[in-house]
């Protein structure tokens, strides 16, 4: 169960505003900032300035995490938490949008909603499985009338409707409720389940005791009765609460997914959690030791909230699912705005789910690889492209030819030489923090060099995305990085830099790719091929439609060369 990212990093400069504002009463047990007086504050028009094109939001109120998603009988279901009468958190039920490529989307009427004990005071995330005979069921949190956090079950009304627009609750939920080793405040999101080779179902729920974030483990024979484990599947010390975990296999080899019940040879498992404490999410990949029911992370990466994450920006609560059509593994995420709640209410409307990505394990076993599903190409119009261009230091060319405040970008860069790669200092262990320090502006030896996106023609606004070379004892590191520190003449504007490490041999390369997603006021880019991935929410003044405009630059000593570039406009699909 997320909640409001941008409050939440207010919070972190400006205490004062969340505990003093009047109306704003601050929900420790479930880290939510409740505005109890704008909650349920329709709105008198709903703003189209800042409107995505092409990436799932419904026409207005606020939305956050994704919930249930799956493939059923030739349909994409997506819930979501949704709030049915105002643009702030509150009121949340489970909306659902259904589609046949993941890309256009029909609005149904929500699937859960308070209505029962279980869940009177809220609705909160979940997750959906498949039981044999093709039947889904719908694991979710339920708020009861004593506030604790329960799990519970809901089933399709009628199967035989390919939408399954109805869900019913059993009167015998709650399944699963808090003992007493478990806070009942810090106990939610239950996982997709799986089946094991003992004929018993698993699920985990995320939890805490004390600072230490548990995955805790529960088992069942018919989906019904479940039975608490005597240790939790997994956890890390010093992470506090675990909110929206995920759980599940990939292959060792090749792009192909897998079902969440697959384990044993050639696979390997991932286990995402996403940290309240921090606001973002991280994951390790490592071997689930099905008989002992524990998972062990590899020591390729580190197991707390300086670990690996699916994308080092605005980008939170994700859930994946297993897409049986085409075989992968499908990733949403939420991302939230990071402009102020007196906009969300104006505007309207509050939240997005990223474009959903195609996931894998890369080749070396360490990471991930995400990309977006090839069904958004079908979004392709008018396009540009441009070769073998070469940018000096200083050089800034601009994109023209399509209208780029909606539109799609792949590159490659080349780079000459890494003679003028600046030492890496040791102490450079944050790369958010780096990239805060080393932007656009700060000159370099190799870069910055990248993109200017949803800039103004005297690039008075601009939001960077960029690459830049340094040189450590042993090896080349590389930093990509999100600037927005001119993204908006907007004052107030809440402008973080987001930016991750790229594993890439840029030694051995010289080369490294971009893709960017550009979309009105979302921007999702990944580097080399999706080793890399950052979503950034941004609010330009000025470089609004069609004043947007678009650049390529370097601003490092050494010399940098656009091998390729191709970029479209992208058209709109059906979007609720």
């Amino acid at each position: 169960m997320g909640i409001h990212n941008k409050v939440f990093s207010t919070c972190v400069f400006l205490v004062w505003f969340c505990f003093c504002l009047p109306g704003i009463i601050w929900v420790a047990e479930a880290s939510h900032v409740v505005y109890q007086e704008l909650k349920s504050v329709s709105p008198s028009i709903v703003g189209s300035q800042y409107r995505t094109g092409y990436h799932f939001q419904p026409p207005k109120n606020w939305i956050n995490d994704p919930n249930g998603p799956m493939y059923h009988n030739g349909i994409y279901h997506l819930f979501y938490q949704y709030n049915t009468n105002g643009s702030v958190w509150g009121n949340i039920v489970w909306a659902h949008s259904v589609s046949s490529d993941l890309i256009n989307w029909i609005p149904l009427e929500p699937a859960i909603y308070p209505s029962k004990k279980f869940d009177i005071n809220g609705t909160w995330s979940g997750s959906a499985t498949l039981l044999p005979g093709n039947k889904p069921v719908i694991f979710y949190t339920g708020i009861d009338p004593q506030g604790r956090q329960v799990q519970n079950l809901a089933f399709p009304k009628d199967l035989a409707d390919p939408y399954l627009r109805e869900w019913t609750k059993p009167d015998y939920n709650p399944v699963i409720q808090p003992d007493a080793s478990i806070e009942p405040s810090k106990f939610r999101d239950p996982t997709t389940a799986w089946f094991g080779l003992d004929g018993h179902w698993r699920v985990v729920i995320g939890s805490r005791r004390k600072m230490r974030g548990m995955a805790v483990l529960y088992r069942s024979r018919d989906f019904v009765k479940w039975v608490k484990a005597q240790h939790p599947l997994h956890s890390s010390k010093d992470t506090g609460m675990w909110e929206c975990p995920d759980f599940f296999p990939v292959s060792l080899k090749g792009k192909k997914g897998l079902d969440t019940s697959v384990s044993g040879p050639g696979v390997k498992h991932v286990l995402k959690v996403s940290l309240d404490m921090t606001r973002y999410e991280y994951y390790t990949v490592g071997t689930y030791y099905h008989m002992i029911d524990r998972y062990i992370p590899d020591n390729s990466s580190a197991d707390d909230h300086t670990g690996l994450r699916y994308d080092y920006g605005n980008f939170y609560a994700s859930k994946t699912f297993f897409d049986e059509a085409k075989q992968r593994r499908i990733l949403w995420g939420w991302s939230n705005e990071s402009d102020t709640v007196k906009d969300d209410i104006k505007k309207g409307w509050a939240g997005i789910q990223t474009i959903p990505r195609a996931l894998w394990l890369d080749p070396s076993g360490k990471q991930l690889v995400q990309w977006p599903v090839e069904e958004l190409e079908t979004l392709r119009g008018k396009q540009v492209n441009l070769y073998d261009k070469e940018l000096k230091s200083g050089d800034i060319y601009e994109v023209k030819g399509i209208s780029s405040a909606q539109a799609s970008l792949y590159l490659i860069f080349e780079i000459s030489g890494l003679d003028k790669a600046e030492p890496f200092e040791e102490f450079w262990s944050d790369p958010q923090v780096l990239c805060g320090q080393k932007g656009a502006a700060v000159e370099g030896g190799v870069g910055p060099f990248g993109l200017l996106v949803l800039a103004s023609g005297d690039r008075e606004e601009q939001t960077a995305v960029l690459f830049r070379v340094f040189k450590a004892p042993n090896k080349h590191v590389v930093l990509m990085c999100h600037d927005p520190s001119k993204s908006s003449l907007r004052p107030g504007m809440y402008k973080p830099s987001f930016a991750g490490f790229v594993d890439v041999d840029i030694n051995k390369t010289k080369k490294i790719s971009l893709r960017s997603l550009i979309d009105h006021s979302v921007l999702e880019s990944f580097g080399a091929e999706g080793k890399t991935c950052i979503t950034s929410r941004v609010y330009p003044s000025k470089a609004i439609g069609q004043d947007a405009h678009l650049f390529v630059f370097n601003n490092g000593s050494e010399d940098v060369r656009i091998t390729q570039l191709s970029a479209w406009e992208m058209t709109s699909p059906r979007m609720n």
